[in-house]
């Protein structure tokens, strides 16, 4: 049996080695994608929460699943094109077609509900617009330059290659904050959407689907962030 977590394991080495933890880091509001790289111990204090009793909890759910034989891929032994095939198979194609539809319905309940939610449904809107552009220029620029590259420079390794690479991703991982520092916005502004008392039903699509798209960026920034460019800064 594994080893269990310690506090000073950062967030992003948990999920990497266990990713059902991504849920319960999910419910407490804990960034283990963007700020994957903080230990628990840390991330736990600047939420108010207590270090302990949010490791034993993640401990517990981790020995509960090796003990019925839990299989974790291991994405930091997978050749870098699957990884990369992976991220724009599930999750860049998942915001394509996710945007769209939820562009329209966020400007229709800004439209409709504005009268009397005009503060919090004037910030949504406006940051769900420019999450929604920033992703997908972001998402152009990995599959037409940077995950092309990486390919290339997995076939065919060098100095010159990598350090190229590892310029595009300090841009990169700004951009994911960026891209964080939006869905804690469109979060705060919600009050973790809670929904009003007059929410239709198009409102209530609208805040559950925001908070389903935080949740797969989440795991795909992880993915990103805390395993294909760590990886290429090793």
């Amino acid at each position: 049996m594994s080893k269990s977590f310690q506090t000073n394991d950062t967030l992003g080495e948990i999920v990497l080695q266990f990713p059902q933890a991504a849920t319960l880091f999910k419910h407490y509001h804990l960034d283990f994608c963007c700020g994957g790289d903080r230990p628990l111990a840390d991330v736990a204090q600047s939420r108010n929460l207590d270090a302990e009793a949010l490791l034993q909890e993640v401990n517990e759910k981790y020995e509960a699943a090796q003990a019925i034989g839990l299989d974790v891929k291991d994405w930091m032994a997978i050749p870098y094109e699957g990884l990369i095939q992976h991220i724009v198979g599930t999750y860049h194609t998942y915001l394509k077609q996710e945007f769209p539809m939820l562009a329209e319905s966020v400007a229709k309940v800004h439209r409709v509900h504005g009268e009397h939610h005009g503060a919090v449904l004037s910030v949504v809107h406006e940051k769900f617009d420019e999450l929604r552009a920033g992703l997908e220029a972001h998402m152009q620029e990995e599959e037409n330059v940077v995950f092309p590259q990486i390919i290339a420079y997995e076939n065919a390794p060098s100095e010159e290659k990598r350090a190229a690479l590892q310029q595009l991703l300090i841009t990169l991982d700004r951009e994911h904050e960026a891209s964080g520092a939006l869905l804690a916005a469109i979060r705060e502004v919600t009050q973790d959407y809670a929904l009003p008392d007059d929410a239709c039903r198009t409102f209530a699509y609208v805040y559950r689907a925001l908070e389903e798209l935080e949740s797969n960026l989440f795991e795909h920034i992880h993915l990103e962030n805390n395993v294909l460019f760590v990886r290429l800064s090793a």
